[in-house]
């Protein structure tokens, strides 16, 4: 027992043995260890059995007490490293899988990567795109009789064919457990860098086609779930208390095609964005505040959307192939549009220009990006939706080649959807 209880002992036992006494005086004397105290006749034998019982059941709780502290510690010691490995790997995020306003991570570097088979199927989509973009540039060929692009152009199908049966092979790997997390990113590594030499290749046989079509008949693609793939518009928005976006989008990323455009300004990275993220529906921001669109379009087809927006109390109109689809208001009420902003397709900044995460980044086709300082009506959404000739072009941002950089493997090639609805 420890000693402060040993010395304790006998002052509790002379009480024992006082009960049923007049008036007492207790004296505390020193007693030897090895001395059984309850032994010493007393007038109260009965308080002395149960001064002795408590004393083991205090020596019981003292051992039992020893024993959790213990198992505690190694539990804290445990939890503390675990926490340190998750401070270290990411910041804190806000509800809804936003990051919380504040000093933003800087994610531009590695970022843990998605499950192989969602990578594969990614890949699998990819090259189908590019047989796709293929077969155009052989028709395009027939037609001007170049038997260097027809050349090139069988060169090119050959490289594909070659990936087809890499990917195949990394499916049956990965099915039979072959491939290990090492060993799986360095065979996604080779691929992916085979498939942006492909893709720039195919896009240098693409711009002979350019001189032909009017400068806003081409699309953005993003193949890969990635943090560095993205276009940026190189004109910023004005300040705005109303505005107008569209455009057309094609997509099956799941869950959650990611973010078609983010718009950030100094101090505030959500002043304008687009973003379907997880498995939340699809949600416009300003300012940082959110209203949820009814947009069903991650179907593998091209849909057209709009979404209009006024200061005033904050009203907002969703369309989607032309058709109203959902109203509400207070988003953001009597905030205009920020000046002097980074307007980036295909990514959500955290930071001013960057901070990219690839877990948000869009995945799909994109075109005919066009903003306007005014509501549109519901006549001109439909124009628009339609591909009428009557359609107008933003005033603000206009969808046209020379407005676009693009970066990272993204890639431009002609738009289709307009000339299979005329």
């Amino acid at each position: 027992l420890p000693r402060s209880l040993l010395l304790l002992l006998p002052l509790l036992l002379a009480r024992g043995c006082a009960q049923g006494l007049g008036q007492t005086r207790f004296i505390c004397t020193s007693v030897p260890v090895d001395v059984d105290m309850c032994a010493a006749p007393t007038q109260g034998g009965g308080a002395a059995e149960e001064l002795r019982g408590t004393v083991l059941q205090l020596r019981e709780t003292v051992l039992q007490q020893k024993e959790t502290i213990l198992r505690h510690q190694d539990t804290i010691r445990e939890l503390t490293a675990k926490l340190g490995r998750c401070e270290s790997q990411s910041a804190a995020e806000a509800p809804g899988g936003r990051r919380q306003p504040g000093p933003a991570k800087n994610t531009m570097g590695d970022l843990s990567r998605p499950p192989a088979a969602e990578t594969l199927s990614q890949l699998g989509q990819t090259l189908q795109a590019l047989k796709t973009r293929l077969e155009n540039l052989e028709h395009f060929s027939r037609l001007n009789a170049s038997g260097q692009g027809s050349n090139l152009k069988d060169i090119l199908q050959n490289k594909i064919d070659d990936l087809e049966k890499q990917v195949l092979s990394r499916v049956n790997s990965l099915e039979e457990g072959k491939f290990g997390p090492r060993n799986e990113s360095e065979e996604r590594g080779k691929i992916e860098s085979t498939l942006t030499s492909l893709h720039q290749r195919i896009s240098d046989l693409e711009k002979g086609q350019k001189d032909n079509r009017p400068t806003d008949r081409f699309q953005l693609t993003f193949p890969l779930r990635t943090n560095y793939m993205y276009a940026k518009v190189k004109k910023s928005l004005p300040e705005m208390y109303a505005f107008s976006v569209c455009m057309w989008m094609k997509s099956s990323a799941s869950p959650g095609m990611g973010t078609p455009f983010s718009y950030a300004v100094p101090g505030q990275a959500n002043e304008l964005v687009l973003i379907e993220w997880g498995n939340n529906p699809m949600e416009i921001l300003i300012n940082d505040k959110v209203a949820k669109l009814p947009f069903v379009i991650n179907d593998g087809k091209w849909h057209h959307i709009c979404v209009t927006w006024t200061t005033r109390d904050g009203v907002w109109e969703a369309y989607q192939d032309g058709t109203q689809a959902g109203s509400g208001e207070n988003l953001a009420p009597y905030h205009p549009i920020k000046p002097q902003g980074v307007l980036v397709l295909g990514q959500e900044q955290d930071t001013l220009g960057g901070g990219f995460d690839a877990t948000q980044a869009f995945v799909g086709e994109l075109a005919h990006f066009n903003v306007w300082d005014r509501k549109l009506s519901p006549g001109e959404v439909y124009a628009l939706a339609t591909c009428s000739s009557k359609a107008l072009a933003g005033n603000v941002i206009a969808w046209a080649e020379g407005n676009i950089d693009v970066y990272g493997g993204a890639t431009k090639w002609t738009f289709e959807a307009c000339r299979q609805l005329n």
